[in-house]
């Protein structure tokens, strides 16, 4: 740490980690004002659907997250369909029209296996 470099990337590092949990929290007490209701398709807490995006259909996928309507929600399921099941919340960033932001929009509705 002689030129102070190495700090201040750790120091901006955890400042954009806790700029995103501050953001989710935010987001979270936006909609529960709101009284935004989901439809339900499996949920871990009241109130938030959740979609397993390696079985979920394309209808399901843009009803459930965020960001996503029905085109790019057709473009999940044929990424999964040429590359198998995703291991990763992140992969979808894979995909066109989809990128890091819209994955953590989505990250407390995603899962991965049932």
């Amino acid at each position: 740490m002689t030129n102070g470099q190495d700090f201040s990337g750790n120091r901006q590092a955890a400042g954009a980690s806790e700029l995103r949990q501050w953001l989710r929290i935010l987001i979270a007490r936006v909609l529960l004002c709101f009284g935004v209701a989901f439809a339900a398709v499996a949920s871990a807490e009241p109130g938030v659907s959740v979609v397993n995006i390696n079985s979920a259909d394309a209808e399901t996928l843009a009803e459930v997250l965020d960001g996503v309507g029905l085109s790019r929600a057709q473009a999940i399921i044929e990424y999964r369909d040429q590359h198998g099941n995703f291991r990763d919340v992140y992969e979808l960033a894979n995909i066109k029209g989809i990128g890091d932001r819209t994955v953590e929009i989505n990250e407390d509705r995603i899962r991965l296996q049932d």
